[in-house]
């Protein structure tokens, strides 16, 4: 049996579905005449189109040609053929594309050490079905609109299995948030946190993407919260969360802070930070206190990738206190994620769930895009449809 292949821009297609085997039967001693199954698949531009606007048959996408954490030098932008969804695929074009410090990491191949370029970049996107196979048709619709956490998001199109597609009722960024950002900070805190009420929590890079919402789970857990930021403004808004204590490293010496302010110590440490951060952090951990890492962005742009650590007491500290050091890797809990988007955009849509998103307006020569998100900082800008261009315009673009 062979699958179904829906054709583009409404041209006729044909999918052989069952072949007669030729030869002799056993029995009769016949030769069976050979037996071929048309299906006529004329109307399959229906699968291929959105509200009347043709497909293209090419695009533009950003593609890691090179092994580098510095991202510029990491990725190329290609012209290629727009792909061709499988039976049980969806077409998605692109409206909103999210950017992290995972990104980094896997241009930088610290990730999968075996992948090797050429390889595509981005991991998350939100946008419309603009095609889809047969089987997949069964769910969803060309017009439905989906996010998706797949490789291949930095792209006009991407080709998405529709099982790890999810419905969202709107082409809005802040649902991109939830994919890698509220994920982790919701699983790692439900899986390996195991909150109490009344406890503490240490929040690191607290007004990131993902640290705003650990700062939010933790407090809806009944938790006091503290979190570390590098700015007053950056404070305000943990304090618009919820966080019982912000600290604004730059102005306040945060291990005296923590020593002063919490000398019994502290429960649950959701740590991004790495380096004298993650040292300070095991120190000031109460007894049966957790330490969930979930990354180390001091050292993402070195060449190693990993900040300094000096560990040499680190079991002696961790006996002392009976606490726990955890580390957390995303697709390593992807049997927890469709529970946890489904939760998290159920708190969005009641208004119980910040979802706080990074314009690029703030980064130097950056702008306020549709796209939501800016590659500033990693020395590339990537933009979705300027304002005013709206949700339904001409397309994607990237420049």
């Amino acid at each position: 049996m062979s699958s179904l292949l829906l054709a583009r821009n409404g041209r006729r297609a044909i999918s052989v579905i069952g072949w007669g085997r030729r030869g002799t039967d056993a029995l009769s001693g016949v030769h069976p005449v050979t037996r071929r199954f048309i299906i006529d698949m004329s109307y399959s531009a229906h699968f291929m189109d959105f509200k009347g606007s043709s497909i293209p048959s090419s695009m533009k996408k950003l593609v890691v040609t090179k092994l580098s954490p510095n991202f510029r030098e990491a990725v190329s932008m290609q012209t290629v053929a727009v792909p061709t969804p499988g039976d049980a695929d969806l077409l998605v074009r692109n409206r909103f594309v999210g950017i992290n410090a995972s990104d980094i990491n896997f241009s930088a191949g610290r990730y999968d050490p075996s992948l090797k370029p050429p390889f595509d970049a981005g991991f998350e996107g939100i946008g419309e079905v603009v095609g889809l196979g047969l089987s997949a048709s069964s769910r969803y619709t060309v017009g439905d609109t989906v996010a998706y956490f797949g490789s291949g998001a930095f792209a006009e199109y991407t080709v998405v299995p529709a099982k790890e597609s999810v419905p969202v009722p709107a082409v809005k960024p802040e649902f991109l948030t939830l994919l890698v950002s509220g994920a982790t900070a919701y699983i790692a805190l439900k899986r390996l946190g195991d909150l109490a009420e009344g406890e503490t929590v240490l929040v690191t890079a607290a007004a990131g993407g993902t640290g705003q919402f650990a700062v939010q789970f933790a407090k809806q857990a009944g938790c006091h919260v503290i979190g570390t930021c590098s700015s007053n403004e950056k404070a305000g808004f943990l304090k618009s969360l919820g966080c019982n204590r912000p600290i604004n490293y730059t102005s306040e010496d945060l291990a005296k802070t923590l020593k002063k302010e919490y000398p019994k110590g502290i429960d649950v440490v959701y740590e991004s930070v790495g380096g004298s951060v993650l040292e300070l952090a095991v120190n000031r951990l109460a007894n049966k206190g957790r330490l969930i890492v979930i990354g180390f962005i001091s050292g993402y742009q070195t060449a190693s990738g990993i900040p300094p650590f000096t560990g040499g007491t680190l079991p002696v500290k961790l006996l002392q206190k009976s606490a726990s050091i955890r580390g957390f890797f995303l697709p390593h809990f992807l049997s927890d994620y469709r529970e946890a988007l489904g939760s998290m955009m159920q708190m969005f849509a009641k208004g119980k769930l910040v979802c706080e998103v990074d314009c690029g307006d703030l980064a130097q020569g950056g702008e306020i895009c549709r796209l939501g998100v800016s590659l500033q900082g990693c020395g590339l800008h990537v933009c979705w449809e300027k304002p005013g261009q709206g949700g339904g315009g001409s397309g994607t673009t990237l420049c």
